[in-house]
């Protein structure tokens, strides 16, 4: 694990606390609010979804919160802050902005680079 304060740490566990609770509202928001309800129990049918869901957003949230459930399980066995790819610190202030990152900035520019589609819902 990067070698963060126990202050930093703190800070890092509540922000992904705090962004996991807000995607969980996001997406509750979204489902209740639509013009014309969501049945929880036709979840399973993509074809009772209602047209005025934004289905790509909620997928985004989703996909966020599963990257939020892998760093706080890293975080909890110790081997959180540190990039994916190269094994270089993420930095504190990336990963407030950005809780859930699994890589530095030069790393993340390059996955993006390499793999434009993997930045589109697929819900």
């Amino acid at each position: 694990m990067t070698n963060f304060t126990q202050d930093q740490l703190t800070q890092l566990k509540a922000a992904m606390q705090k962004r996991y609770t807000q995607l969980q509202e996001e997406i509750r928001s979204e489902l209740l609010h639509s013009e014309n309800g969501f049945d929880v129990n036709l979840a399973d049918d993509i074809h009772n979804i209602p047209d005025d869901i934004d289905t790509a957003l909620i997928d985004r949230q989703i996909i966020e919160m599963r990257e939020l459930d892998v760093s706080l399980k890293q975080f909890m066995e110790l081997e959180f802050g540190d990039c994916i790819d190269c094994d270089e610190e993420i930095g504190f202030d990336r990963l407030m902005a950005h809780p859930s990152a699994q890589r530095c900035i030069t790393c993340q520019s390059q996955y993006e680079k390499a793999f434009p589609h993997e930045s589109n819902p697929s819900l």
